[in-house]
């Protein structure tokens, strides 16, 4: 997740897919089927296209972003010259290409529901683990990374029954900020590790994450009450 306004934030990166193929309508919460029309299948059958889908550009590199995850923990939570600096590398690498999934997504028009099911995945395991370890290795406090990974968890639910209902809740700019200071917070904690001046700007920046991730968290609640429990005859009224 890089820095930028445009980033996805867990099912930002689903609906970012799902809008740039067309599969949402235009209306926040209005009903919709998401894998509407007939399905191509290669001739090789359904295990060819399930292959075809995997290696895909955009899925490989987020493949490649999971496959970072550990490497990132150990990195981290190892004691060795450096590692400060190998763990910003390997988080800012993974970072970029979750920037560059969703791009490739869009711009080859290779948009797959396993891309869209794994993508905020991802983001997910790489935010979390990197927070985590963060608390392991005491710079940073471990009750805000709890609010933090609680509302990732939350929101990952309520967007799990929306889209049990046909409906898709559209990505909150509260949580697109929430993406850009997570991956800002991350990167100076890592290096205030080693170098101490950095510290205190990371420990601000984690605020604003903490900030972002309660107010977007309140703004997906809303939406979901409006769209599932109130539904979507009273909330056109």
């Amino acid at each position: 997740m890089l820095p930028t306004t445009n980033q996805k934030d867990y099912s930002e990166a689903g609906t970012t897919r799902l809008e740039s193929s067309g599969f949402m309508q235009p209306s926040p919460y209005e009903k919709v089927t998401p894998f509407a029309g007939p399905e191509v299948v290669p001739a090789g059958g359904t295990e060819e296209h399930v292959g075809v889908e995997i290696w895909n550009l955009p899925n490989s590199l987020t493949l490649l972003r999971i496959f970072l995850v550990p490497i990132l923990v150990v990195v981290l939570l190892t004691k060795f010259e450096g590692r400060e600096y190998a763990g910003l590398a390997i988080f800012l690498i993974a970072a970029v290409t979750d920037l560059l999934d969703g791009y490739f997504a869009r711009k080859y028009k290779q948009v797959t529901r396993l891309g869209i099911l794994l993508d905020p995945i991802a983001d997910k395991l790489l935010i979390s683990s990197a927070l985590i370890s963060l608390v392991e290795i005491g710079v940073a406090p471990a009750w805000m990374i709890v609010i933090i990974v609680g509302r990732e968890f939350a929101v990952s639910g309520l967007r799990s029954i929306a889209a049990q209902h046909g409906v898709m809740i559209p990505a909150s700019p509260l949580g697109k900020g929430k993406t850009v200071t997570q991956v800002i917070a991350v990167a100076l904690l890592i290096l205030g590790h080693e170098l101490g001046e950095f510290i205190y700007i990371g420990k601000i920046a984690l605020w604003a994450v903490v900030i972002f991730a309660l107010g977007s968290g309140v703004d997906y609640f809303v939406k979901f009450s409006r769209a599932i429990l109130m539904g979507p005859d009273r909330q056109r009224r």
